[in-house]
């Protein structure tokens, strides 16, 4: 029996404002908190809202059957908590449904897979944290911003914990293979991987309402026989997509949400399943490793990450925030990591891209959004410079931050000797409190 892995990402940046040069030094607050509420607001009107509704009737319609997906970044649940708290009680209706599963990423959306292995491990456990605490599961599968992947990563994110990831199917790293597996990590075979498939995915997010397809309308019956059709050995399909495809992308009035709820019956009657991706890695095993020297992603026809860092402004902007990392992991002060942990939101930094308009940027132009992005970040750079001066250098930080790595360390084991001490103290004490009624029954004159 074929399976149908579907997968939705949801995020949402903290856009910033139009930040001057002269506010730097005077002016500390960074977002457009304007635009940021009225987007989630009207995002989680049209999409998130009426999508989880239709996943509720259809998990219960086809009697638990139908399975889902979610990654949602830590900025997007904070949107969620502050703009439209009622989306997260909407998403722990569906986890009480236990046919929904929610994956682990970057707190941020960030690069930080890319440039800072310290930040990318503390933004996963971050996100991982705040999961629980919102929807009280653990997430045990990772998917990286954007599905950004390579051999390197791998091996970050097995050490971490994790036995599968999921990643995108690029052509130029399958070759003449199918996405239509299970495969493994060439550094880490420990790491299972699932492939998400080009052609289905787009023809839902891309071509769906596209009138001049040769193809459109695409009907649920038609969707599911084409999957149905994939050679039989092929056994898995991951339609791995943005949750904005669902009456964003496409409004409610190209028939997204009721080709969306018809799947199900259709994917039935072509003896097809619904598996989460934990189920796909307990159950399968992986047919061959591929090898990923150079990071890929999901965007764009390169598949790769040039969308981000492709160009002189990108670079200058990623190695400038990437620099202070160090000095902002020592800083305690709680508005200085809040604001880093907004300003590495990788939208940031494809606002830069020169490659081609950016539908979805507030900015002008890519030149318009380096300066305003810069000049926040230097702003910020003052700001943790006047804690940690510059004329620290680098070594001396990296010295510190091994000692207070070592003391947090030590400070661990004598906790743990602390706790084994108390514990034979207090059994002693039991020990005592029972000796002495026997000692005085002994002693008593008869």
């Amino acid at each position: 029996m074929k399976q149908i892995c579907f997968y939705f990402q949801l995020h949402q940046p903290f856009r910033l404002r139009r930040y001057r040069f002269f506010d730097i030094g005077n002016n500390h607050y960074y977002y457009d908190d304007f635009q940021n509420e009225e987007i989630f607001r009207r995002i989680a009107e049209k999409c998130y809202l009426p999508a989880n509704r239709a996943v509720m009737e259809m998990i219960k319609k086809s009697g638990g059957k139908f399975k889902v997906a979610y990654s949602i970044s830590g900025t997007a649940l904070e949107q969620m908590e502050i703009y439209s708290p009622e989306v997260i009680d909407s998403f722990r209706e569906l986890v009480q449904l236990g046919n929904v599963e929610f994956l682990t990423e970057t707190y941020a959306h960030s690069l930080s897979s890319l440039g800072d292995a310290e930040e990318f491990k503390a933004q996963v456990k971050m996100h991982k944290e705040k999961i629980y605490s919102l929807f009280g599961v653990r997430p045990k599968v990772f998917r990286n911003t954007e599905l950004i992947y390579s051999d390197e990563i791998s091996e970050l994110v097995h050490k971490m914990g994790f036995h599968g990831m999921l990643t995108e199917g690029a052509k130029h790293v399958l070759g003449w293979k199918s996405p239509n597996y299970v495969y493994s990590s060439a550094a880490r075979p420990q790491l299972k991987l699932l492939l998400k498939n080009d052609r289905f995915s787009e023809d839902l997010s891309i071509r769906f309402a596209n009138y001049s397809w040769s193809e459109y309308p695409l009907t649920a019956d038609k969707y599911m026989a084409w999957i149905a059709s994939t050679p039989a050995s092929e056994k898995i399909i991951n339609l791995f997509m943005n949750y904005e495809v669902l009456g964003s992308m496409h409004s409610a009035e190209t028939g997204i949400f009721d080709f969306f709820k018809a799947l199900p019956q259709y994917a039935e009657k072509n003896n097809i399943s619904f598996a989460l991706p934990s189920e796909i890695f307990k159950t399968e095993e992986a047919v061959d490793s591929i090898i990923v020297p150079y990071p890929m992603s999901w965007v764009d026809e390169e598949k790769d990450t040039s969308s981000w860092l492709g160009n002189i402004l990108q670079q200058e902007a990623f190695q400038k925030i990437n620099e202070i990392s160090e000095r902002v992991r020592l800083c305690e002060d709680r508005r200085i990591k809040q604001d880093w942990t907004y300003l590495q939101s990788s939208d940031h930094f494809y606002y830069m891209n020169t490659k081609h308009y950016n539908l979805f940027s507030p900015y002008d132009s890519p030149y318009d959004a380096f300066n305003n992005y810069m000049n926040v970040l230097s702003d910020f750079i003052l700001r943790v410079e006047a804690q940690f001066p510059s004329s620290i250098e680098n070594e001396e930080l990296n010295s510190l931050l091994t000692t207070i790595r070592n003391q947090a360390d030590e400070i661990k084991e004598l906790e743990k000797d602390v706790i084994t001490l108390k514990g034979k103290i207090e059994k002693q004490k039991s020990v005592k409190v029972a000796v002495e009624p026997a000692k005085a029954k002994e002693t008593k004159p008869a």
